[in-house]
């Protein structure tokens, strides 16, 4: 960084967090090499429609798609007060045999929209990549620890005992759902296309002289160039600002599902049960030397919050494009879509870097396991007592009684463990069934109460996780982007 940039603002999207591929797709070279090579698609095809546009206006629009001199747009800018027709001007510069044919018909939306879409549509595919990719380490992880028997939460209250394995099948379920979205929004994503000022295609049913199916053909011609299938059938001067709220909402997804990943784990790491990476010489407070603080699921939930703030955004820019357009979107969109992308990516970054490097810590699950298993076991015990010849109610009221003592002496530190199981091996009621710590203790198997987990892992994994990596080429053994302070 130079000294000149340390004297002026710049986002930490940027600076710390987003991927180089997200910070490259949203580039200003990026996006507005995109709009040459929609001015030469739209170029190509009026000529194979009969326009007479020279081969020499093509070959130099073709020559400099990326060579953009971005001194003399800002001049012209300057002077035009107007970004589009900048770029017109200073493409023209340097091909000037097509002067007279660049932007042909076009308004300005036909670059601005029509480059917008095919951005938004590399951004979800970047996303989907990284997504898939966090899939694959989550199911290593997953496959890993698929019956290592942990305490299962609900009202964030211990509940029946589930497995680590079988939690991160559930934030796997997550990004699953994540993924059909993604999916579905790059399969039907549509393309603005050449719709003119108003959305009437005026201008170039005048080029055309009135016929209506070139003025067709040119719209599906374009829109064949540049990779759609399909534009959109109507528009005003912009694409229906709803298709803006319909990706973000998936790019919101996305960061949700991120989010509450981060808030679990960072949960299991103060309960000592499973920790994200910690580097060697990383420095966890500056003042307490001995903290391992969450960091990376923090900031995960972080940029989510950030992320899901964007959303509403874009459908409150929806409902006030009054008519065929107004321009109270355009620094908007300038903001919400890239900010969304790039926040999103940079979770991701995280997120694939945690699930790479989970540190898990059994012995600490199964004391905390040891310290509620004695209650969940309870239920267990009431049967074997029961066909040892006791009375169902008079052996619940026994259990009940040391149930509520064993909690007492552990909340308030007169036990240093759940002595749950001793205190009834040694009531007279249970001794009197021949009931030994033995008994009570084999009720207390951890492998008894998971259920169907580990199967359910395993069933996961080979129906759902491992055909959606292998369809989607996904390469979890792919370079991973650094994590930046």
């Amino acid at each position: 960084m130079t000294t000149a940039q340390h004297d002026r603002y710049s986002s930490p999207l940027a600076e710390r967090y987003a991927s180089r591929a997200m910070l490259a797709l949203w580039s200003p070279r990026e996006r507005h090499g995109l709009w040459r090579q929609l001015w030469l698609a739209l170029a190509e095809a009026e000529r194979e429609l009969g326009v007479p546009i020279p081969d020499e206006a093509i070959a130099q629009m073709r020559a400099h798609l990326t060579d953009i001199d971005f001194a003399a747009v800002a001049e012209y800018e300057r002077r035009f007060r107007h970004d589009v027709m900048a770029h017109v001007h200073a493409f023209a510069d340097v091909a000037p045999a097509a002067r007279p044919y660049i932007h042909l018909g076009a308004t300005s939306c036909y670059v601005t929209d029509n480059g917008d879409l095919l951005l938004m549509r590399r951004g979800l595919e970047i996303l989907r990549q990284k997504v898939l990719n966090t899939l694959g380490e989550l199911a290593k992880f997953a496959r890993q620890w698929r019956d290592e028997p942990a305490l299962g939460y609900t009202h964030l209250q211990p509940a029946q005992l589930v497995t680590v394995g079988k939690r991160a099948a559930l934030w796997m379920q997550d990004l699953v759902l994540d993924l059909a979205d993604i999916d579905h929004r790059i399969a039907t994503l549509p393309f603005r296309g050449v719709k003119g000022t108003t959305g009437t295609q005026a201008s170039f049913l005048s080029i055309f002289e009135g016929d209506h199916e070139k003025v067709r053909a040119l719209d599906r011609l374009v829109t064949g160039k540049l990779g759609f299938a399909q534009s959109i059938p109507v528009s005003g001067q912009t694409y229906s600002r709803k298709i803006d709220a319909q990706v973000l909402s998936a790019v919101s997804g996305v960061a949700t599902s991120a989010a509450k990943f981060a808030s679990d784990l960072r949960m299991l790491q103060a309960f000592g049960e499973i920790e994200e990476p910690f580097e060697k010489e990383q420095i966890g407070s500056s003042a307490m030397a001995y903290k391992r603080n969450p960091m990376r699921c923090e900031r995960i939930n972080a940029l989510a919050r950030f992320v899901q703030s964007v959303e509403p955004n874009a459908n409150q820019t929806h409902a006030v494009q009054y008519f065929e357009r107004t321009l109270d979107d355009s620094a908007n969109r300038r903001l919400a879509i890239p900010e969304s992308f790039l926040a999103t990516d940079a979770i991701l970054v995280l997120y694939g870097n945690v699930a790479a490097g989970l540190e898990v810590h059994p012995a600490r699950i199964r004391r905390r396991v040891d310290d509620e298993l004695p209650f969940m076991a309870t239920e267990e015990i009431i049967v074997r007592a029961v066909r040892a010849g006791g009375d169902r109610q008079a052996v619940h009221e026994v259990i009940r009684r040391h149930s509520v003592e064993a909690a007492r002496a552990l909340k308030d530190g007169g036990a240093a463990r759940n002595d749950l199981l001793e205190r009834l091996a040694g009531d007279p009621e249970f001794t009197a069934l021949g009931l030994s710590m033995d008994d009570l203790s084999a009720a207390t198997e951890p492998s008894r109460f998971v259920g169907r987990a580990p199967r359910q892992v395993d069933d996961f994994l080979a129906e759902v996780i491992e055909p959606l990596l292998a369809a989607h080429g996904a390469d979890v053994h792919a370079a991973r982007e650094e994590v930046r302070v």
